[in-house]
This record gives C-alpha cells, structure tokens and sequence, in this order.
C-alpha cells in the first residue's frame, strides 16, 4: 500500500496544479476519465457526440460503436494483437440508456436483482453509455465469459491493453470496490498516460479517481492512521 501511494504521490507531483485539475474536470462529461458506476450516474438523455464505428472485425455490427478517439485506439489495439496472432472481435461497444434498461430487466427476470447487479449494470450506471467501452470476444469463439481471461487472447489483452490507453475494467479481486464480477473481457479507454498508471498501480479506476481528485485539491494520501 505505500508503495502505491509513493507512485501515485510521484506521479502528481510530477504535474502542475493546473494539469491535476484539468485531469479532475476530465471527470465530468466529455473526458475520457469519466467515472461511471452505480454511485455516478448518466442522464438517460446523454448519448456522445462522436460515435463512429470502429474499423475492426465485429465493428461494422449494430451496438459497437464508439466515441472517436477510443474508436481509434481500439484499432490500434486490434492490429497490434494481430500482429502477434491474436484474432479479437468487437463484440459490444455503446448501449443507450434505453438498451440497457432492457438488458437489466432482462438479466433481473432470470436471476433476479440481487445477482444480476453482479454482472450487469442498471440503466444509467454503465460504461458502454459512455462510448468508452467495448466487449471483446476471440473469433474462434465468441462468447462473453470466465474463459476469455484464460486465453491467449485475453491474457493479451490484460497485459498489453494499457498501451492503447484501455484497462481491463472489472477484476475479481476489485469486487468490493467496482460492484461487479470479472469481466475480462470488458475493457475501458481512459487514455495512454492514466491507463499505464492505473496499471502500475494495480488499482481500480474508483481508486484512481478518488485519489486523483483528493491530490488535486490538496488532500494528498496519508498513511492508515494519520
């Protein structure tokens, strides 16, 4: 834990006050920080300006779309995996508020509400809102499950994601913190410099953020105590 908060303090204290601030008011709508989740919410109106459709396997799909600059690292990120032999596929990128009350309630009348907030995020509380986000799939198999993460294109994916600015969003070992269950297949554009922190540090984006916010204004970390 102090070795993260040394990084994090290194790394803060390597910008300028007004650097930490535009990197907090990335936090609001129209950054690529955003935070998203069941405490932070989106209006049911909001829906980005600047989605295009990816130019890779899967991208031409209704449902993949994504806000420009993702769109562009994603890629990136496709070409570099098939450089090495893996075979990715978009497989879910921007979902309305309107389609995600539908996948919500669908998921709540199969395993009911409890669980389902597990695996799927209510109307306004999830990501792929944001056009920041997309499922990826291997093309020999197509399915969204525990198995990506255990391939070789998934583990790819955990370990190179951060240099086209993504990060693998949900972890099981982050449960407590994001709410949900591992999604190794879910990955999240927050951009080259703090994807490659937040990976350094081995900490959810709501860590991040909070700690980001927190040094920005003023109120650096302290050690457990103080």
């Amino acid at each position: 834990m102090m070795v993260k908060a040394i990084t994090l303090l290194a790394v803060f204290l390597s910008l300028s006050q007004a650097a930490l601030h535009a990197y907090v008011a990335q936090t609001s709508l129209g950054g690529v920080l955003y935070l998203v989740n069941r405490r932070y919410v989106l209006s049911q109106h909001y829906e980005p300006a600047d989605l295009v459709a990816p130019r890779v396997p899967g991208g031409d799909k209704m449902g993949t779309l994504m806000r420009e600059e993702a769109a562009l690292a994603l890629e990136q990120l496709f070409a570099a995996a098939l450089a090495e032999g893996h075979e990715l596929v978009a497989s879910s990128g921007y979902r309305s508020y309107k389609k995600q009350a539908t996948i919500w309630d669908n998921k709540v009348g199969q395993v009911g509400q409890r669980k389902a907030q597990l695996y799927v995020a209510p109307p306004g509380a999830s990501e792929h809102q944001l056009g920041l986000a997309m499922d990826l799939a291997r093309k020999s198999n197509g399915h969204l499950n525990a198995a990506f993460g255990k391939s070789e294109e998934g583990r790819w994916v955990a370990q190179n994601a951060h240099r086209f600015g993504f990060i693998v969003r949900y972890r099981a070992d982050w449960t407590d913190i994001t709410g949900y269950a591992d999604e190794p297949w879910h990955i999240r554009y927050v951009g080259r410099e703090h994807a490659q922190t937040i990976v350094d540090l081995d900490i959810p984006l709501e860590t991040y953020v909070a700690q980001l916010s927190a040094a920005a204004f003023g109120e650096y970390l302290r050690e457990d105590g103080e």
